[in-house]
């Protein structure tokens, strides 16, 4: 078995994958054999013949420590997690001792998707509270394949990546649909929308002992550094090799526990700044932090390497919090018999099928009129609302924030615009039937739906601003028209 050389150079000590062709797509001529005590400089001809990720694997006897170590400290250090439970110990009462041992395995196994799913790109505490949530409105996938998408959303308010919320539903109808029960093999899973390699592995081997790998972050972090791999981890190729390692690794007799004593031990011990390798129940095989040991200038962290993050684009939004009010007292921003108009967002593309305030993209950092005469033409195409059928009681520019997603960095710009209508009963009938999916609710409705972060962000502003300025901003002289 290969190893790495402790003794190369500092900026080239990362693995790097074997040469095979020349530019030009000839194959490759036959290179000399590395000398075994290289120099401190690599040549470019030199670092081309460093070893090929490909020829590392696990001996028999590092495949059974590895094993044994991890499997006897996962059984004495797992978190106790509310998905870990069997179905039995997550229920009470006779029903469930009387259910179907087919019914208990599909039951173990959606609880197992459930959580995965929310796991990705989320933290353990936080999903905690929302996976209880989720399960005690649906506790079996018959429960959640008869759900709407709205209860999905609202449920899963604050999660983020929402396209994953609607994955699930999608996938819960698949399921019911095909009326032969929860998929039970990685490719059986992998035909279900939203489920690929690492959510299929994961449910697979936890729910089914199928004897299959799982790699996400925590199993590349911990693969890289036991073979002391830096090369880039998102490389394709990188990737497939990972997948070959963890394959290698499998019990064949506890799979699923197995391969979350992997993820746990990246998550809790094999960490990405802070490794405490001291703790660490296979520290014995890990080549990192042998080499580490010898070279000072290398650390268990440089391993994987850090890739290049993608810049965020920056784009520009904005939000007009459209309050109607209704009742006698036109200028009254505290009536009770007010209200807010919330669009529905298209069912595709980015937070796709949820609801918030009117808003128009921007295509720069538009100056205050710019944006309201954009939001005024959406309004209007939308709504009707002009001057004709509406009386403006205030408008006012809240203020602005950034809000970020993964590869969007979004400046919201927030305004509010109270209004009375001039016919409500005509505006409501008319707009009823239009194909514009909105509804109009008031502040105790507003508060209780599962609205996203960032459109209970603006609405919190918009709250607060009222709170301290209200008395100036309401009266009649503050008035601005609409676009007629």
């Amino acid at each position: 078995m290969k190893k790495n050389r402790p003794s190369q150079p500092k900026k080239n000590r990362s693995v790097r994958m074997k040469v095979n062709a020349n530019d030009n797509g000839s194959p490759a001529k036959k290179r000399p054999r590395r000398e075994r005590n290289p120099p401190k400089a690599l040549t470019l001809s030199q670092e081309s013949e460093a070893p090929d990720i490909e020829d590392f694997s696990f001996s028999r006897e590092e495949v059974s420590g590895v094993r044994a170590s991890l499997l006897e400290w996962y059984d004495l250090n797992r978190r106790d997690l509310p998905w870990r439970m069997s179905g039995s110990e997550g229920n009470t009462g006779n029903a469930q001792e009387d259910e179907d041992e087919e019914e208990e395995i599909d039951r173990r196994a959606y609880g197992v998707w459930v959580s995965e799913v929310m796991l990705q790109q989320t933290r353990v505490q936080t999903v905690i509270d929302y996976y209880n949530r989720w399960m005690l409105k649906w506790p079996t996938l018959h429960h959640l394949a008869s759900a709407s998408l709205e209860e999905v959303n609202e449920m899963w308010a604050g999660l983020g990546y929402y396209r994953r919320a609607r994955f699930l539903l999608e996938g819960a109808k698949m399921i019911v649909a095909g009326g032969v029960g929860f998929p039970r093999t990685v490719a059986a899973l992998r035909k279900i929308p939203g489920i690929g390699d690492y959510t299929a592995g994961a449910i697979a081997s936890i729910a089914f002992n199928e004897v299959v790998p799982v790699v996400d972050g925590n199993v590349v972090r911990v693969l890289a550094r036991l073979r002391a791999v830096s090369a880039n981890p998102k490389d394709s190729a990188t990737v497939k090799n990972f997948w070959k390692l963890a394959a290698q690794l499998v019990d064949p007799d506890r799979p699923g526990d197995f391969n979350q004593s992997l993820m746990e031990l990246g998550a809790t011990v094999c960490t990405p700044l802070n490794p405490n390798c001291s703790s660490c129940p296979i520290s014995i095989q890990c080549q990192a932090l042998s080499i580490s040991r010898k070279d000072e200038s290398v650390t268990v962290t440089d391993y994987p390497s850090k890739g290049v993050k993608t810049k965020q684009r920056e784009e520009f939004s904005a939000v007009c919090v459209v309050e109607i009010l209704r009742g006698e007292d036109s200028f009254d921003s505290n009536s009770s018999e007010s209200g807010y108009l919330l669009v529905k967002r298209p069912d595709e593309g980015l937070l796709a099928g949820l609801w918030e305030f009117p808003s128009v993209m921007l295509k720069d950092e538009a100056n205050s009129d710019t944006r309201r005469k954009a939001i005024d033409h959406f309004l209007e195409q939308s709504f009707g609302l002009n001057s004709t059928i509406c009386i403006p009681v205030t408008r006012e520019d809240v203020g602005d924030f950034v809000h970020i997603f993964s590869h969007i960095r979004l400046r919201i710009f927030v305004e509010l615009l109270v209004l009375r209508l001039t016919d409500e009963t005509s505006f409501f009938k008319k707009h009823s039937k239009k194909t514009l999916t909105w509804k109009y609710v008031d502040s105790e409705a507003l508060s209780s739906l599962g609205l996203t972060t960032g459109v209970r962000k603006v609405y919190a502003m918009v709250q607060k601003f009222k709170k301290n300025s209200l008395p100036k901003c309401s009266q009649p002289r503050r008035r601005s028209r609409l676009k007629q």
